[in-house]
């Protein structure tokens, strides 16, 4: 029997006739409906005519995670008073209850890319409808990219609805505009008739710590914990907690520990005991609740009894390295569309409260929706996806963001070495087996490359562990993990034994011609095949032991085991779990197995190269042959003499690049020339050379040839002249290397007949030289133009006056340094009017003895 009064209370449910003539005009629409409004569980049914007047259609319902999914059609099923696998079925990896009379199938929308991959035109199914696309989710954004393509190609009847919680609905709409070309699709706006909710702030204590990487501060914790007791005390109800990850659930459940209430954690890999236990409510009479949940529990989910919701303002983001093929998450501020929605799960039943962890002054500051995914995920399987689709670079799919161009490069890259793409980027007939498998990539690849290894059986065991990790009191060693999931005593175990059997199927269907056998499988143990089909899927990650401790993989991140490993001793490990945060020098291995050396060869051999490295390191030049699995070097062969020219040179100019022109051989002369061209280069320009350190490295092959070809290591470069060397850049083709001399004097002559040196090396030229010497110079000197700057010096040498301008010295600035030195030198001469007196080098007697 139809729940008629339940549904009369969905707000929803008045905006379904404008919907319905939607779709009947149109064929596509945009549903905004707030979180509660029933949405997910009315519509779906308005639109296959199980309740409501409408016509009788197959609908399908795509939700993000496994657990809506099973939630919505059990809700569905309850509205009708039916069973689920009746009326409405789910299909999930692993598991299907649909039958004969199902009208409205609920799925993932990583399932419903699977099902357009293998028929692009979903035949049977009249309506789909994408829910909780403001998560944006990087299978939801591609499942919508490619209806769009079908409805435009193959399927113009087929009736497409996106459905979103927050107000970003006018960019749906224009993105479904690419469907007919008759302007945006209509946007059908429900009303929120929930039961409203009041917002606390709850800030915490100063000195909280940004969160970083994984890892939160405890104080925050303490503070959430201490925000449920609060909570419980001053409502009534049940209360749920968004924490961002099972970690942090875990810590806040210790935290309650004595709370008068149930406290159960809910998230992706909970038990299905305990997700049915928070969906099912309180029993009548019994305990209150606080339910800790990750942002499993924001959208899609009806947690009976909560009126409170305390929100921790964190979730967490993925996050990808693609040079080192390293993903990791990253906890972030919830967006303010995320806070509002787990604000909305409150007032389901009754008028809510919030208490959010935060000060009040920080929400304006939020980002308003989360980050697509698309933007910051590892897209090796959208990569391949798209690839299959007929489409390599996406740019013709109808996506709201673009796949940024060095996640696509670093996906292809990946693809291409597992044999998934040809050079063009367009799918092969094995990568189309392995998008078929459902399964990253790279571990599709380990399934079918491990099974003609070690069986079937086995590499569908290991691969069902890498496809989700294994709880952490598994520990860190792949095989013991392995051995514990066969016993099966707890939830993963169960789990992981109906995905060992979902791709032993797979794999069969899949199926490849017989590959030869590595030549690390051994005795093909568990360990000899838990490393074999590890290297398989993430050959990058295969590691090296370092003298220095930890480990090196084949990538070049650094790695390091957790303390107490059993796996420490190990020579080579094929990391399967690794994260490595923005702060963290190495990877922190979460999860390995034992590999050896022949294996590791075998897995990686697309990453293996040999040659001659040669470069500058230790202040010379090394040059060694290397046989080297990416960073990890094999064996290493010093070459002596018999280095490649070319290469040697390239080395040498980088140590001038690191360290300096100082290490050819600069004598007094070559120095003052390299300042003097300097000095002309910057006051005159072109033709005289730039002879700054960056210039001359770059111009080597101009004047530092041949001897720098026939150098071959820093004590050559000690040996070569670089001032002759310097001279070879001189303008001689112009003629102007002639007029060094005139423009740019090594030394100009003075009143006396001295000849002095001047100094180009502070920039501006610069001009020693006692007064005395200078007695009769009207005007200073000039070289290029530029007055020289004259440093006048005392009889015995010392600094007593500098000018640039000598006429005005001697009008204004002479009479005080005479009165100060005439006393302490009474044997030199100092004239009233030293522009009119004789220049000398020599005291007053001799000056008139030479008279």
């Amino acid at each position: 029997m139809i729940r008629n009064d339940a549904l009369d209370l969905l707000p929803v449910r008045h905006a379904v006739p404008e919907l319905l003539t939607a779709l009947a005009e149109r064929g596509t629409a945009v549903l905004h409906a707030p979180p509660g409004t029933g949405k997910t569980t009315l519509v779906p049914l308005a639109l296959a005519g199980l309740i409501g007047d409408g016509p009788r259609r197959r609908v399908l319902v795509a939700e993000p995670r496994r657990m809506a999914v099973r939630a919505a059609a059990r809700r569905m099923a309850w509205l009708l008073g039916e069973e689920v696998g009746g009326a409405v079925g789910f299909s999930v990896r692993g598991e299907r209850r649909v039958g004969p009379a199902t009208r409205v199938e609920v799925v993932t929308t990583g399932l419903l890319l699977q099902r357009l991959q293998r028929d692009p035109e979903l035949a049977g199914v009249d309506v789909v409808l994408l829910d909780e696309c403001h998560e944006r989710h990087l299978d939801a954004d591609t499942a919508l990219a490619f209806l769009v393509d079908v409805r435009a190609a193959l399927r113009p009847e087929l009736k497409l609805i996106a459905a979103s919680a927050t107000s970003d609905a006018e960019a749906w709409a224009e993105l479904l505009t690419v469907v007919d070309g008759g302007g945006p699709a209509p946007i059908v706006r429900s009303e929120g008739e929930g039961h409203g909710y009041e917002v606390r702030f709850a800030s915490p204590p100063a000195g909280i710590r940004p969160a970083h990487g994984t890892w939160v501060d405890p104080a925050l914790l303490r503070h959430v914990a201490a925000t449920v007791r609060l909570a419980l005390e001053r409502h009534e109800g049940d209360v749920l907690c968004f924490l961002p990850g099972t970690g942090e659930i875990a810590r806040t459940a210790g935290l309650l520990a004595g709370l008068d209430a149930e406290v159960l954690q809910l998230h992706g890999r909970a038990p299905a005991a305990v997700q049915d236990a928070v969906l099912r409510g309180t029993e009548p009479g019994g305990r209150r609740r606080v339910v800790l949940s990750t942002s499993v529990a924001e959208s899609s989910l009806t947690v009976p009894g909560v009126r409170i919701v305390v929100d921790s303002g964190l979730a967490r983001e993925p996050r990808m390295d693609h040079a080192r093929g390293l993903g990791s998450l990253a906890t972030v501020p919830v967006s303010v569309a995320a806070a509002t929605q787990r604000s909305g799960r409150s007032m389901r039943e009754a008028f809510g409260t919030v208490y959010r962890c935060w000060a009040e002054a920080e929400d304006g500051s939020r980002a308003r929706f989360p980050s697509p995914e698309i933007r910051i995920a590892d897209l090796t399987d959208f990569a391949l996806r798209v690839a299959c689709w007929g489409d390599p670079t996406a740019e013709g799919l109808a996506l709201l963001d673009a796949p940024p161009a060095g996640a696509m490069a670093a996906a292809r890259s990946v693809l291409a070495a597992v044999g998934a793409v040809d050079e063009d980027g367009r799918a092969t007939d094995r990568g189309g087996r392995l998008a078929r498998l459902g399964l990253h990539p790279r571990l599709g690849r380990a399934l079918l490359d491990g099974a003609a290894e070690v069986g079937v059986r086995r590499a569908a065991e290991v691969v069902a562990l890498l496809s989700e990790e294994p709880p952490r009191e598994y520990g860190d060693d792949l095989a013991a993990a392995w051995r514990s999931a066969r016993r099966g005593a707890d939830g993963y175990g169960a789990r992981w034994k109906a995905e060992v059997r979902r791709l032993e199927r797979s794999a069969g269907e899949a199926a490849e011609p017989e590959r030869g056998a590595g030549s690390g499988a051994g005795a093909r143990g568990d360990d000899a095949v838990a490393g074999l089909v590890t290297a398989l899927a993430f050959p990058e990650r295969v590691a090296r032991a370092r003298e220095q401790g930890g480990y090196l993989m084949v990538s070049g991140s650094g790695a390091r085991l957790g303390e107490g490993s059993g796996l420490r001793s190990t020579p080579w490990l094929a990391v399967a779990v690794a994260d490595r945060t923005a702060r963290d020098a190495t990877a922190r291995v979460r999860l390995a197995a034992v590999v050896d050396e022949g294996t590791a060869r075998w897995a990686a051999d697309h990453l293996r190269a040999t040659g001659e490295e040669v470069h500058w390191e230790d202040g010379d030049v090394v040059a060694r042959s290397v046989d080297r699995l990416g960073a990890v070097e094999l064996t290493v062969r010093p070459l002596g003499s018999g280095a490649e020219p070319a290469l040697v040179r390239e080395a040498l100019l980088d140590g001038l690049r690191r360290e300096g022109l100082g290490l050819l051989r600069w004598s007094r002369d070559a120095s003052e020339l390299r300042e003097r061209l300097a000095f002309l280069y910057g006051e005159v320009g072109e033709p005289w050379p730039d002879v700054a350190d960056g210039a001359l490295v770059d111009r080597a092959g101009e004047w530092l040839e041949p001897e720098l070809s026939r150098a071959s290591r820093r004590a050559d470069l000690g040996r070569i002249d670089a001032g002759a060397a310097l001279r070879r850049l001189l303008p001689w083709a112009t003629g102007e290397a002639g007029r060094l001399d005139e423009l740019a004097p090594e030394r100009i002559e003075v009143p006396s007949g001295s000849r002095i040196r001047v100094d180009y090396g502070g920039g501006r030229p610069v001009l020693s030289v006692k007064l005395q010497e200078m007695f009769g110079l009207a005007e200073t000197p000039r070289v290029a133009g530029v007055p020289v700057l004259v440093h006048l010096l005392s009889p015995a040498g010392r600094p007593a006056a500098v000018t640039a301008d000598l006429a005005s010295f001697w009008r204004e600035g002479y009479r005080a340094v005479r009165a100060e030195l005439r006393g302490r030198y009474p044997r030199h001469p100092w004239p009233e009017d030293p522009s009119a007196a004789e220049p000398t080098r020599h005291t007053s007697a001799r000056l008139r003895r030479e008279r």
